[in-house]
């Protein structure tokens, strides 16, 4: 019989990005180095992030804090829509608004979305093979963590919607061999000053 440990999975949306999506601002810059600042106790094996250039850069400036920890891309771990709900599924208030947001996603973050995100429960989820717990930090976009985190806790498949991350805001998600997996914490900006806070975020979800 395999022994399994727990995975401890660290999600980080990429620092601020330019007006162009093409690289990070000065902030953003300042966000990625002050999230790898706050992760040098913890013992990561990997840094995956995502292929966009906000994201890779975003990594990189992470992994720079931190001592040997290797960075992988991954396409799993890009923008897209993890799940495209029918009408029927969302609460009849709020439908008609939530499918014209997804009709302004473009087709190529749309169509190729649901096998990625399915894709992205075999590979980030669930406790890991062997006697050791693992610490892994997943550098991605704010779909992919509202996906994983309504997944944790075992939301409706539409739940992603609604789940706002900000940029360089850190979640982590425990995955326990026989126990639930649980959220430790979401969205959480302890390592930012406030001027560095928030950003990324619709301003009336600001609190």
């Amino acid at each position: 019989m395999t022994d399994t440990a727990s995975r401890y999975l660290y999600l980080a949306r990429h620092g601020e990005a330019s007006a162009d999506e093409t690289t990070l601002t000065e902030n953003g810059r300042r966000q990625a180095v002050l999230l790898g600042e706050r992760l040098r106790s913890t013992p990561l094996s990997a840094i995956h992030h995502g292929p966009l250039p906000r994201a890779q850069e975003t990594a990189q400036l992470i992994g720079a804090q931190l001592d040997g920890v290797p960075l992988h891309r991954s396409e799993t771990a890009g923008d897209y829509v993890p799940h495209l709900p029918a009408k029927e599924e969302l609460p009849p208030d709020a439908a008609d608004s939530l499918l014209g947001f997804l009709a302004q996603v473009p087709e190529e973050e749309r169509a190729p979305g649901p096998a990625l995100a399915r894709k992205a429960l075999a590979e980030f989820t669930g406790p890991v093979d062997g006697d050791r717990p693992r610490h892994e930090l997943v550098v991605t976009h704010n779909f992919l963590i509202g996906w994983l985190v309504r997944a944790a806790l075992d939301a409706p498949e539409w739940r992603w919607l609604g789940l706002n991350h900000c940029n360089a805001a850190l979640t982590v998600i425990r995955y326990a061999p026989g126990r639930p997996s649980s959220v430790l914490f979401h969205n959480d900006m302890g390592h930012l000053p406030a001027e560095l806070r928030w950003t990324g975020f619709p301003p009336e979800f600001q609190a």
